[in-house]
């Protein structure tokens, strides 16, 4: 009688014997990243945002064009006119690429291929900053459109790098701002009306409040994100400001919102 071994043969296979995946590779980050940027444009609101973000940038533009004067018709004021639609809209876009998937149910699938939920949120964050390095590519190149098209004597100014990073930054910050409070609430509506709804309520209470002024900038993101914005340099206390809003806003809610879609169940 011949004795029985511990491989498993086709016949145990088939009846049910475990199958050894172990050797397996696992789905490389930047594969889960590509998914992730995909997704974007996967639901009928993602593509309808993406296009709206291209419209109204380079419908800003062309008004500037037309109803602006020739002086005013620099790189600068069309970099400043494609920056207030994109600031609205890409922290919406980052909602939605966490919260579209919660509301349908997809993240279910999205965890039964890849368990290792932490990958997932990595490559989201990694998607959201590319995004948002697209969105602001585009309006660089809309405004250098709009800028060699306009009038102005002195066109170009003297705007610089620093500048344009400064500009991604603040693009940056805001479509990770609103991932963050997708994260968060995992709920489209929540997310959206409390990305805008709480830092303005925010502002008010410490413009307001006499002896919360002095640690406004400290502690109110849209207070310390202005030096970014206003055209001056950005001195080492204003970077602190900077830095102490982003762990406020942006980094503990992230973190908080990384917890729960890690531990949640898919509902």
């Amino acid at each position: 009688m011949s004795s029985s071994t511990g491989a498993a043969t086709p016949d145990a296979r088939g009846s049910g014997a475990a199958l050894d995946v172990s050797a397996t590779p696992r789905i490389p980050f930047t594969r889960l990243t590509v998914v992730e940027m995909r997704k974007m444009a996967d639901t009928r609101a993602g593509k309808w945002l993406l296009i709206t973000i291209v419209v109204i940038t380079a419908l800003a533009v062309g008004l500037l064009l037309v109803f602006a004067p020739a002086s005013s018709q620099t790189f600068e004021s069309f970099l400043g006119v494609t920056a207030t639609p994109q600031g609205f809209l890409l922290p919406v876009l980052g909602v939605l690429l966490v919260t579209s998937e919660w509301g349908q149910r997809a993240a279910l699938t999205t965890f039964t291929l890849v368990p290792h939920r932490g990958r997932i949120v990595g490559a989201k964050i990694a998607a959201a900053v590319l995004l948002g390095l697209a969105a602001i590519a585009v309006a660089l190149i809309i405004a250098a459109l709009g800028t060699l098209v306009g009038g102005a004597a002195d066109r170009w100014g003297d705007y610089g790098w620093a500048d344009t990073g400064n500009f991604a930054l603040l693009q940056t910050m805001g479509i990770l701002q609103g991932l963050a409070f997708g994260a968060l609430f995992l709920n489209s509506a929540a997310a959206i009306v409390t990305y805008f709804v709480l830092p303005i309520a925010f502002n008010i209470v410490t413009s307001i409040v006499d002896q919360l002024r002095d640690i406004q900038p400290w502690v109110d993101l849209g207070t310390s994100q202005t030096p970014l914005f206003d055209g001056g340099g950005v001195t080492g206390e204003e970077w602190a400001h900077l830095a102490t809003g982003t762990v406020l806003w942006i980094v503990l809610p992230m973190v908080v919102g990384s917890w729960r879609m890690m531990h949640s169940e898919v509902k």
